[in-house]
């Protein structure tokens, strides 16, 4: 493959160095901010494209790194042109290859959603640890498999999903990210309340975190759950509710209490917890 970038942010610059330092052949990189296209080639001894025509000549793979919102306009762009046996990808977490393509068939060409489930958060350090990320892929059936075997072959874990499962994905992708960091803000702002600096909250709270984290990842969370609801103290999880001060961080700690609820009925199907769930309504 002869891979080039149309847009040149973060995600970009980091899978960009991340094929390029793995042998992967990278051409260049297109933006409409000339400045981030040149220092991403240069980032990636790669080229800077000053006409979105001519990237699009010259690779034969093109990466759609640019916002969820302007992938299909674009892509509007782009089926205007020459794509006949091209693969056009995107690396959004929401949308499906269809989504963004969906006439890509009907052009001759191929279309994928190529997602890493990692945090890229830095144009010039991210790509140092992609090598542990996972990617999840859907798209045209005809290549796919040539997708799979570029990540196997850098060492990356590989999932194919289906197309209409994108929302699903992204969902769970949220709630095991960016949903714990609401419930982090929520136990710090309680921390200050009892008297702890954020600081000191966050280094209290790490040993715990980090060894539930591992738990979870190592056995499972039915098996890393504990806690008042799963000893089914009705008592204790009523003082809890009481004791915060408005309907917003009540009604989350209800929501994920419920669904604690679920996991330790579950795990322990002889132990009546319908009081509890009263109490969580």
């Amino acid at each position: 493959m002869n891979i080039g970038f149309i847009g040149a942010g973060k995600v970009g610059f980091s899978i960009g160095r991340y094929f390029a330092e793995n042998g992967v052949s990278v051409t260049g990189y297109f933006s409409s901010h000339v400045q981030s296209a040149t220092e991403a080639a240069k980032f990636t001894g790669s080229k800077v494209y000053y006409e979105l025509a001519d990237i699009v000549r010259e690779s034969d793979t093109l990466f759609l790194t640019v916002p969820d919102k302007a992938v299909k306009e674009l892509y509007g762009q782009l089926r205007e042109m020459d794509i006949s046996g091209k693969c056009l990808c995107h690396c959004s977490c929401a949308m499906s290859a269809e989504d963004a393509f969906p006439d890509i068939r009907e052009m001759g060409g191929f279309g994928y959603s190529i997602h890493p489930l990692f945090p890229i958060s830095s144009r010039y350090e991210t790509y140092k640890e992609l090598h542990s990320a996972y990617f999840c892929i859907e798209g045209s059936e005809e290549r796919i498999n040539e997708w799979v075997e570029l990540f196997s072959g850098l060492g990356n874990g590989i999932k194919v999903i289906p197309g209409n499962m994108k929302s699903m994905y992204h969902s769970a992708c949220i709630m095991a990210s960016n949903l714990v960091s609401a419930l982090a803000v929520q136990s710090l702002e309680m921390m200050e309340k009892c008297g702890f600096s954020e600081a000191d909250a966050r280094k209290a709270f790490a040993p715990m975190i980090m060894s539930n984290v591992k738990r979870i990842l190592a056995a499972g969370p039915m098996e890393a759950v504990s806690g008042p609801v799963e000893r089914n103290e009705l008592e204790t999880v009523r003082r809890h509710i009481e004791c915060m001060d408005n309907e917003t961080d009540r009604n989350m700690y209800k929501a994920v209490s419920r669904k604690l609820t679920e996991i330790v009925q579950e795990k322990h199907p002889e132990t009546d917890y319908s009081e509890m769930k009263k109490l969580l309504k």
